[in-house]
């Protein structure tokens, strides 16, 4: 589970740790990553936390060799970590670009390789599940344009990926939320980012969202949690949406 400290992943870690697997929590934030599998130790889950930068080959190379060698097999993947500084085009740098593009397309790309190189050699098959956003369909606001190129690269390439692994038994898919209540989201609302105001964007999107609430993390965790079970047993290269209707409007 990549970004699995915090927010969305920290959602995703608990749900399928209470469901029974043995869950590895990387992230860059190493300290956040550790007391998150301090807490589900506590509950009597199984949990190990690791760093790693998705953008790095090395790092994944051995975030995936490192699992292995913790319990002996890999089944699952989601990759969670990404990134979403709000800029406009105008005002963006090639850095911002590359940035965003490095974390959310290239590292969905290093670790979904990685993984499915082992889930194909141990012969069982395996789940491949990248977090996108509903920017992966439609524009949310002005700030996100590099954010938007790498989450429709992500859908793309989850779409591409599963017609490849399918044979493998192999299942790729993605889950493509709303506006979530996380801990980034609350930075984008006080304003950090500049340029953009960004307390009256999210007020503009919740207005438009049906269901007339923002999201919380295991909204997100329970869709995964479908996708990684038995129960998704003949899907693959599907979005999950799951956005309070946003969509719709």
């Amino acid at each position: 589970m990549t970004g699995g400290a915090m927010g969305i992943g920290r959602g995703i870690v608990e749900r399928l740790a209470e469901a029974g697997a043995s869950v590895v929590i990387a992230d860059t934030d190493l300290a956040a990553a550790e007391a998150t599998a301090d807490a589900l130790r506590a509950q009597g889950r199984d949990a190990f936390a690791m760093y790693a930068d998705v953008g790095d080959a090395d790092d994944v190379h051995r975030l995936v060799a490192d699992t292995i060698g913790w319990r002996g097999r890999l089944d699952i993947l989601v990759n969670d970590a990404g990134i979403f500084p709000s800029v406009p085009v105008l005002d963006m740098t090639p850095d911002d670009f590359d940035r965003v593009i490095r974390t959310n397309l290239r590292g969905t790309y290093l670790c979904a390789r990685e993984a499915a190189l082992r889930m194909r050699s141990q012969d069982s098959g395996g789940r491949i599940i990248n977090v996108t956003s509903i920017d992966a369909l439609h524009p949310s606001g002005v700030g996100l344009a590099h954010y938007d190129a790498s989450k429709h690269g992500v859908w793309g390439f989850t779409k591409n990926l599963a017609l490849e692994l399918a044979p493998h038994g192999i299942q790729v898919n993605a889950v493509a939320p709303g506006a979530i209540a996380t801990p980034g989201v609350a930075a984008m609302q006080s304003g950090a980012d500049a340029g953009v105001d960004q307390a009256a964007v999210l007020e503009a999107f919740l207005a438009q969202v049906p269901m007339r609430r923002i999201g919380v993390p295991d909204d997100i965790a329970r869709a995964v949690l479908f996708l990684a079970s038995d129960l998704a047993s003949y899907v693959t290269g599907t979005q999950l949406v799951v956005d309070g209707g946003r969509l719709l409007s």
